[in-house]
């Protein structure tokens, strides 16, 4: 049973900056691919980055492009966003999802994803 479960959000100013984790399990290493889609109030689900299976290709957002990074830890079954240069738009409830077939780019619609955790960007 695929099971994902992220923390590390909460409150930060803008301009600050939050590392998101999400601790994968039920599935072999490198067989899925690992990303971040995001939920503000009131808008669709939003792709946000995801990372392949064997690391080689990563997937960003234009509206997070030299902002936010991706890395994944096989080792640890782990994947970090690394979110810097915050911004209010950023606000949102952060999810973390897998999925075995989809490519990277269609993170919004992996088959698998963690409960959330919430990132407020707010002075």
């Amino acid at each position: 049973q695929v099971q994902l479960v992220e923390s590390g959000g909460g409150l930060v100013q803008p301009g600050g900056s939050l590392r998101l984790s999400c601790a994968y399990s039920g599935f072999a290493l490198d067989s899925h691919a690992i990303g971040w889609f995001r939920r503000a109030p009131g808008k669709q689900r939003e792709g946000v980055s995801s990372i392949s299976r064997t690391t080689d290709s990563t997937y960003y957002a234009d509206s997070v492009k030299g902002r936010f990074f991706i890395s994944r830890d096989n080792a640890k079954n782990t994947v970090y966003l690394q979110m810097n240069s915050l911004k209010p738009e950023d606000t949102a409830v952060y999810y973390c999802a897998a999925d075995p077939y989809l490519p990277i780019e269609s993170v919004t619609s992996f088959g698998a994803w963690g409960q959330g955790t919430q990132v407020t960007v707010s002075s």
